[in-house]
């Protein structure tokens, strides 16, 4: 199976990473599982979804299931079924906000998925397994 290039070297994605998790801060008045509100340049968050990305693709190469992470990245991961065309039958979607706090494990995907915070369809969309990274 090929492996996709990396487009983020990765001290600068790790570096984005970290600097989100230290400028995240919880909504005032929010409760624990909610993700933090990151107090960071777009730039950054944006290199910290796409980082965690290739990551997750890095640690489960594949195709079958489908990760989107709007506006700033999408990848495609883990073993299985391959499709070629239309939508595929395992999508995963979330804000970054909610992305990189379960990357960072700052929220549990049980927990994610159980608040509606992460739209997750078909039989392989868990990535319980992978994160956090």
């Amino acid at each position: 199976m090929a492996v996709a290039r990396r487009r983020i070297d990765p001290a600068e994605g790790l570096a984005a990473l970290n600097q989100w998790a230290a400028g995240a801060v919880p909504p005032s008045g929010a409760a624990p599982s909610v993700p933090a509100v990151p107090a960071v340049p777009r730039s950054v968050i944006a290199t910290a979804v796409r980082y965690s990305l290739e990551e997750v693709t890095a640690r489960a190469p594949g195709n079958s299931v489908e990760v989107r992470v709007p506006p700033f990245g999408v990848t495609q991961c883990v073993e299985g079924p391959r499709h070629t065309r239309g939508t595929p039958p395992n999508v995963i979607e979330c804000d970054a906000a909610t992305w990189l706090a379960m990357v960072t494990g700052r929220l549990s995907w049980a927990d994610a998925v159980g608040a509606g915070r992460v739209a997750a369809s078909g039989l392989r969309a868990d990535l319980s397994a992978l994160l956090p990274l």
